[in-house]
């Protein structure tokens, strides 16, 4: 499991930790939080922007945390995987048992 780090966390960092799901593939579970950075994409297909709401923590480095901007649904999770010269690639995660985090969710954010 791929852990957001304390700065996050609801009683040492900001709060923003919103919850965690199971990538379906491979069964990996991730945690995400909120995004305080616009950031948008247009989808390879064409299109209106996409926003990315979420970042997504995939690793447990906790001297050197990594995220990847996210925009996490119920079943979906679109994430920002690379950066070329043509812009974001975008990769599609299937994903299940995504949990809300209770404390987020009584904050009505």
């Amino acid at each position: 499991m791929a852990f957001a780090p304390e700065c996050v966390s609801f009683d040492r960092g900001d709060g923003s930790v919103m919850g965690q799901f199971q990538e379906k593939d491979y069964g990996h579970w991730f945690e995400f939080s909120r995004n305080d950075v616009l950031v948008i994409s247009p989808p390879a297909h064409g299109g209106k922007n996409v926003e990315f709401p979420h970042k997504v923590w995939v690793g447990n480095d906790y001297k050197n945390p990594q995220y990847r901007y996210a925009k996490v649904g119920k079943t979906v999770a679109h994430v920002i995987v690379d950066e070329t010269a043509d812009g974001w690639v975008v990769e599609k995660w299937d994903i299940k048992n995504k949990r809300d985090y209770p404390a987020y969710v009584e904050k009505g954010l």
